[in-house]
């Protein structure tokens, strides 16, 4: 390497560094006015009107859920991105102090041929009194020119992993810094979407809020009903698993906590960082996203689902809950919800994954 060990030295500094951002008062006057008869207030928006209005919101927190999923992805690979970048920090530390003592050993062997004068063998054997100290000798030579060669051969490999180490640390600090911009972008989305849900809902009057608030109940189990109906909970006998019993226990002891995007608990959580932490408790590491958890898990037909099996919703994957037996789901519903008990029923299934191998009779 063209910089030798201060510019290695330099790099893995800047790698640690990298890694580690209302009216005025009025005169009172004598026979004042009659006072207006009190109007009745503004009109109530028609419930079509509200409908529309749960529909956008609805669009708005799903984007937003979209956008949550890309935040947490990008966290996640930022962080395995920054534990390599360490490893490589250490390894670039180590190799520069490998280096700096086979350079040492390199040099001490340099003086050693220097005190034995350079002397051809030739000459060596016409001023040696004794041939065979000089064959002696000799051996001893071959063997020290051996060494050397391997010497030599050791710091050469030793300078060439250094190099790689750096390129290596350069490339991850560039993914990592990319990471870092698709999570920002990620965040601008989310906190967009969400500003402008709640924008729409403060617009509206307390009974306006009220009514949609019923008109989201409503539709909630307007699907469930439908769910139901099919028959599907007829068909549906699987027992948990003992780690899904763990799994489960975990999440509804949740149930209350505000949701928030990008939590993890044990205060907050948003719907993927519920049921990963669920299942980390219960002892099996699952992917941090609705999507990677869609897409890693194992798949299972929705009839033969058993408590503690994770149900995916959406066309795009983008929201979570856990499934707890007869009919109901534990989840983490949006932004301004707490973690709530619900119908499984209740959004548009995409399928069923599973966490867990352990038994269980389906």
């Amino acid at each position: 390497m063209g910089t030798g060990k201060r510019g290695l030295m330099a790099t893995a500094v800047a790698v640690v560094c990298a890694v580690t951002v209302l009216a005025a008062p009025g005169t009172a006057f004598a026979n004042p006015a009659p006072s207006p008869t009190p109007s009745a207030g503004p009109a109530l928006a028609p419930a079509k009107d509200l409908e529309a209005v749960r529909k956008k919101l609805d669009k708005l927190y799903r984007a937003a859920a979209r956008a949550t999923d890309e935040y947490n992805a990008a966290d996640e690979k930022a962080d395995k991105q920054s534990t390599q970048v360490v490893e490589l920090a250490k390894k670039i530390v180590k190799g520069q102090e490998k280096l700096r003592k086979l350079k040492d050993r390199a040099g001490a062997a340099a003086a050693a041929q220097y005190r034995g004068g350079g002397l051809p063998p030739e000459a060596h054997l016409v001023l040696s009194d004794d041939p065979q100290d000089f064959l002696d000798g000799a051996g001893r030579v071959r063997e020290g020119h051996h060494a050397t060669k391997g010497l030599l051969g050791e710091l050469s490999r030793t300078q060439e992993d250094l190099e790689q180490y750096a390129k290596d640390a350069s490339a991850q600090l560039k993914k990592l810094e990319a990471g870092r911009k698709a999570k920002a972008a990620a965040q601008k989305k989310i906190e967009k979407q969400i500003a402008q849900a709640e924008k729409l809902e403060s617009a509206l009057q307390k009974e306006e809020q009220e009514r949609l608030a019923e008109l989201e109940t409503e539709a909630a189990n307007k699907a469930q009903t439908a769910w139901l109906d099919s028959g599907i909970l007829n068909e549906i006998n699987g027992k948990a698993s003992e780690q899904g019993k763990k799994a489960v226990k975990y999440a509804t002891a949740q149930i209350g906590k505000p949701y928030q995007w990008g939590a993890e608990g044990p205060r907050t959580y948003d719907c993927s960082g519920l049921t990963s932490q669920a299942w980390i408790s219960a002892g099996r590491g699952i992917p941090r996203t609705s999507q990677e958890q869609w897409k890693q898990l194992r798949h299972i037909d929705v009839q033969d689902m058993r408590p503690g099996d994770l149900i995916i919703y959406f066309g795009d994957a983008s929201h979570v809950a856990m499934y707890i037996g007869d009919g109901a789901i534990v989840h983490a519903p949006r932004p301004g919800r707490t973690v709530t008990i619900a119908g499984a029923g209740s959004m548009p299934i995409l399928g069923v994954v599973r966490p867990d191998a352990g038994t269980g009779s389906n």
